[in-house]
């Protein structure tokens, strides 16, 4: 699926179908195969986890929230660990624009704040 709002910006969602993962603390958050894999003109690709596939009972909700443009209201979530609290560690659209909306209710995991996120055959 491609999102294409302006000739400079472009979206692009397909299926991963490699096992991703992500580790923290030597725990495993989210442990899938069946990611979407999502590549934003000007960042990084960002994993996207169906929440079947993510331990929800670690994660916390925040009163966070942020708005983009191209995919909409994005809600957050606090990583709970035995060694306290990782805020804001993850995010996810719940109401997802049209041209986005296949990310819906998935969960996306900032790299920068868990120890790994590994993707492998």
């Amino acid at each position: 699926m491609a999102v294409d709002p302006d000739a400079d910006h472009r979206i692009d969602i397909v299926a991963n179908r490699h096992r991703v993962r992500v580790i923290h603390g030597g725990i495993t958050i989210a442990d899938t195969h069946a990611a979407l894999t999502l590549s934003e003109t000007g960042y990084s690709d960002v994993f996207y986890f169906p929440r079947a596939d993510v331990n929800m009972a670690r994660l916390e909700r925040s009163t966070r929230t942020s708005r983009c443009p191209y995919k909409g209201e994005a809600s957050y979530f606090h990583l709970r660990t035995e060694d306290g609290r990782v805020d804001d560690v993850a995010w996810t659209y719940e109401a997802p624009l049209d041209g986005v909306s296949s990310i819906k209710g998935y969960l996306a995991f900032y790299a920068s704040r868990v120890d790994r996120i590994d993707q492998t055959s």
